[in-house]
């Protein structure tokens, strides 16, 4: 069976464009009119809560987000909330699940054995954490996951922190976890770059979903649904 795989590639965009064409893949998954996608993307600042978010994780005051020039936006993903932000890679699989007779459990599972094998290519060493799901270095955490699921298709996914900012997670208390430590590829090794990070990701990503053929799409079927794209670092 061949099992298609779009790529969309935006480089550095402001998160809620980003939303609108993740909403506007998944209805078109729905109907079968795309094969399965994802975007991989790096955003703007921002934090974002999902729907069991607690306001009041939010730590940082008003002037200090303005200081910092980072918004805040509500979503529909699961989980608390977290921060995307320039040198993160984040990823939005939008995934037909009944394709591959698997519930969310076994979703979240590859989503975290990408992640875990791509770090395994700069000799990181990440683990699962079955209470508190993403991707950990001993205490401190390097990858958040976040998803929902409508109608057997996934949207959301995953945030993984290349060479991340990680003074504005001090802003907020991170998936809602107190004393929960953050760290980067940065911070393990040296001279990591983000293109290394992706292309190790989509071929890690390629084999444990299965899929046999990548299709590499440009930035034109986004900008022809006027998603803007900002200081495109790709």
């Amino acid at each position: 069976m061949t099992r298609i795989l779009r790529v969309v590639d935006l480089g550095l965009c402001a998160y809620r464009p980003v939303l609108k064409l993740q909403e506007r893949f998944v209805e078109l998954r729905k109907s079968g009119t795309i094969n399965d996608t994802i975007i991989l993307v790096e955003h703007l600042p921002v934090y974002t809560l999902g729907r069991r978010a607690r306001e009041e994780n939010v730590v940082a005051s008003a002037t200090q987000r303005k200081q910092w020039n980072i918004e805040v936006v509500s979503t529909g993903r699961g989980g608390d909330v977290t921060y995307h932000g320039p040198g993160q890679l984040v990823g939005y699989p939008i995934i037909k699940l009944s394709e591959f007779g698997k519930g969310p459990g076994w979703y979240v599972d590859r989503l975290e054995e990408s992640i875990i094998r791509t770090l395994k290519c700069f000799s990181i060493e990440g683990k699962r954490d079955t209470i508190n799901r993403g991707v950990w270095i001993g205490k401190n955490k390097v990858a958040a996951i976040g998803v929902r699921i409508s109608r057997g298709v996934t949207m959301h996914g995953f945030a993984l922190n290349v060479a991340t900012n990680l003074e504005h997670y001090a802003g907020i208390i991170p998936c809602g976890i107190h004393n929960c430590g953050i760290t980067s590829v940065a911070q393990l090794r040296e001279n990591v770059s983000m293109r290394e990070v992706k292309k190790q990701f989509l071929d890690v990503f390629e084999a444990v979903f299965g899929y046999t053929l990548l299709e590499k799409d440009d930035k034109v079927i986004c900008e022809q649904m006027s998603i803007e794209i900002k200081n495109d670092n790709a």
